[in-house]
């Protein structure tokens, strides 16, 4: 199981879309802390312009003499520009962009988590329904020889015509059992291929062999609940964007302040290529800017509202992401334990209706007994080790299922089969 999880964190679709989401937020968090820093372009231009005689500039520039219609002008320099971030705008843009990015990976965490218990479950559902498979193939064997045995006791006059129907019937229903697992098992060796990203049908072969179900540890949680819930993805996801909503807010209340920006210019301009690089070509320039919205109509207020508003929503989504946690933790950890309850006490059970199953048959080679009697010994017993393998299948998913309440997954060995504890779900 190790190997299928390893290969579907590497293989699985949903993975791939997480990672480029990662991506997509760490390059709007390096573009939103690129702003607090000045801007360095080269430019050149090469212009050439036939003057219009019936222009402003055209008109003037006729009355002096060698005055020409065609006028040509190169130039080529270097530009920088820089806002100054006075009331803070930039740098809290720069910090939600942070934020949304360490949210984004947060979530890609979670979906990691969610792609190696998804893989598990279907592991262990395979290997359950193989072992339920493999009951449903016995019990037709064993219903095949009492039907063998019905029928040469009703050849010895020792049993009737309805005895021979009930043993018939008896087969008939361990046989109609098979299509219905196998139907089931097939769905899961599909689930399987799709979450390890490749065609329906790849690993089936591979997986054919039954093996057992892995047993499953222990689940220790020795830190704090609240620990415990931090460390789940989904939580960790809501607060880093209700971190960035916050750093929103302060955005949006820098705009009641001015912006001021600077600009420079070094380089040359001339209407004479040859002359373009000389000193007489030469110029430079620096400007200041000041921006202030003063007046728009209370734009700036309305966009303040809007980020508070968007902060309350990340607030509520965060408590409420909170709750559900706490509420995924607590039915994980009740499922699991009524799952290891259920499965001990089917155990119980299957072994005293073995013993009552073979004492039954006994009995009826004896004569001490009517057939019914050792049918329903035989369909109780077909029924509760039934039930026991897919109590055991539903113990492990659910301890699966607790893992992943716990924002964690499994650490498997790579020898053995046995599932140990992961400490970190991002190991």
């Amino acid at each position: 199981m190790a190997e299928l999880i390893q290969r579907g964190l590497r293989q699985n679709l949903d993975m791939a879309a997480a990672l480029a989401r990662v991506g997509q937020a760490r390059a709007n968090a390096s573009a939103a802390g690129a702003n607090l820093l000045p801007t360095f372009a080269a430019q050149a231009d090469a212009t050439a312009l036939h003057q219009s005689a019936e222009s402003s500039s055209g008109s003037l520039a006729q009355a002096y003499s060698g005055y020409s219609r065609g006028q040509r002008e190169y130039s080529a320099g270097a530009v920088a520009s820089w806002e100054i971030d006075l009331a803070g705008g930039l740098r809290r843009d720069a910090s939600a962009a942070r934020y949304e990015l360490e949210a984004s990976e947060a979530e890609g965490l979670g979906v990691r988590i969610t792609v190696a218990a998804d893989i598990a479950d279907a592991y262990l559902q395979i290997r359950g329904l193989q072992a339920r498979v493999a009951v449903a193939n016995d019990q037709v064997m064993t219903d095949g020889k009492l039907l063998d045995l019905v029928r040469a006791r009703k050849r010895a006059g020792a049993a009737e015509e309805r005895e021979v129907a009930q043993a018939e019937a008896l087969l008939t229903q361990a046989k109609a059992l098979l299509p219905i697992l196998r139907q089931a098992l097939s769905a899961q060796f599909n689930r399987l291929d799709v979450l390890l990203g490749v065609q329906p049908g790849t690993y089936t072969s591979a997986l054919s062999v039954p093996s057992a179900i892995p047993s499953i540890p222990p689940i220790e949680v020795s830190n704090a609940p609240t620990e415990v819930l931090r460390r789940r993805p989904d939580i960790i996801a809501a607060e880093r964007r209700l971190g960035a909503s916050s750093e929103r807010i302060g955005a949006a209340i820098s705009d009641y302040y001015p912006k001021i920006s600077l600009s420079g210019l070094l380089g040359f301009d001339s209407v004479n290529a040859h002359q373009l690089f000389t000193g007489r070509a030469f110029q430079a320039a620096i400007t200041g800017g000041l921006r202030w919205r003063l007046f728009d109509f209370g734009k700036v207020d309305a966009e303040v509202r809007a980020a508070k508003g968007a902060n309350a929503e990340a607030l509520a989504k965060y408590r409420q992401t909170v709750l559900r946690a706490a509420q995924d933790v607590e039915d994980a950890f009740v499922s699991l334990m009524e799952a290891e309850s259920y499965r001990a006490e089917l155990e119980q059970e299957v072994q005293a209706l073995t013993r009552a199953r073979d004492l039954s048959q006994l009995a009826y080679k004896a004569g001490s007994i009517t057939l019914t009697d050792v049918l329903d010994a035989d369909r109780e017993l077909l029924t509760a080790r039934d039930g026991l393998d897919a109590s055991r299948a539903d113990v492990a998913r659910a301890a699966v299922t607790a893992f992943r309440s716990l924002g964690g997954g499994w650490a498997m060995d790579g020898n053995s089969e046995a599932v140990q504890p992961l400490a970190q779900a991002n190991n």
